[in-house]
């Protein structure tokens, strides 16, 4: 599925700290298209559009305001991303996010009549400002979450938590 010159592109979460399901949320006219990730994902993917932006030579507006990139209803993910690469196309300067459905690995010993699951595919084209937009706010709804272990970077419960960077001594409970 692709998705060509978007009118919006988001991350979002839902869910209180600990327990939150992150999406990343594209918009073409009247299609809205969902798909969950993780964390990092979200975090990992603010930092490579920062990247691309700094070498593409071009200033890059604002974008989009914060209260404009809240998801929207309903959230309806379609699958949940494995993989996630960005680019720059200079030639039409759009910036192209790619998705990869997450496939599960079969436990068992694969059967000779189990067909190979291909996972799906989307393909997001979107401005330089919309991805800038989209790694500005995607940075500001992951700190929303649970504060990180200066030690080990793992999240802190309310009760601390056991560092393994520590040897097991409990770094200091979230404030």
């Amino acid at each position: 599925m692709e998705l060509e010159s978007v009118d919006k592109i988001t991350a979002g979460a839902v869910g209180e700290p600990g327990e939150r399901t992150f999406f990343i949320q594209a918009r073409k006219d009247d299609r809205l298209v969902t798909i969950t990730v993780e964390k990092d994902q979200v975090e990992l993917l603010g930092t490579s559009i920062l990247e691309i932006l700094a070498t593409v030579g071009r200033e890059t507006e604002e974008g989009p305001p914060e209260d404009a990139l809240e998801l929207e209803s309903p959230i309806e993910p379609l699958w949940r991303a494995g993989r996630l690469s960005i680019g720059y196309a200079e030639d039409r300067d759009l910036l192209l996010l790619e998705l990869e459905e997450l496939v599960e690995e079969p436990d068992d010993e694969p059967e000779l009549s189990t067909p190979e699951v291909e996972p799906a595919h989307m393909r997001i084209w979107a401005t330089r400002e919309q991805m800038f937009a989209l790694a500005r706010h995607g940075a500001a709804v992951a700190a929303r979450g649970r504060p990180r272990c200066r030690f080990c970077g793992n999240p802190i419960d309310a009760d601390g938590h056991m560092c393994p960077a520590m040897n097991g001594h409990r770094e200091a409970a979230a404030r």
